[in-house]
């Protein structure tokens, strides 16, 4: 199993549970644009990288995330394309108003997306 690291911001934290590939977003993403958002894609894909059956983007706890965040996750979902064998569920909250109509647009980028908003 490859290592893991953390990805830590003054107001963010995403944190990966290797042995359920689920990655958890908490707080506030208002990155400036994707250099600063590096980090993150290339968490992701190492954990797409293990070729999990499911990988599950638990984002109930991210308050915000600014446009460049938005094309951030655009993008992570349309590479999933590509990636047979891999079940990406996104987990969301009623409790978030960002959340509910972006969070949908995914399943248009990828039609086999399961889109879990409470």
């Amino acid at each position: 199993m490859v290592a893991m690291q953390d990805v830590k911001g003054e107001d963010y934290t995403v944190h990966v549970e290797p042995d359920t590939s689920t990655v958890h977003f908490q707080g506030e993403l208002c990155l400036s644009g994707p250099p600063e958002y590096a980090p993150i894609t290339a968490l992701l894909n190492k954990v797409v990288d293990t070729k999990p059956n499911t990988m599950t983007l638990y984002l109930r706890n991210l308050e915000f995330v600014n446009s460049s965040g938005i094309s951030m996750f655009y993008k992570f979902v349309l590479s999933m394309q590509k990636k047979e064998g891999v079940q990406l569920v996104v987990l969301g909250s009623n409790d978030m108003p960002w959340q509910g109509k972006s969070l949908n647009n995914f399943k248009k980028l990828l039609p086999g997306l399961k889109v879990n908003i409470q």
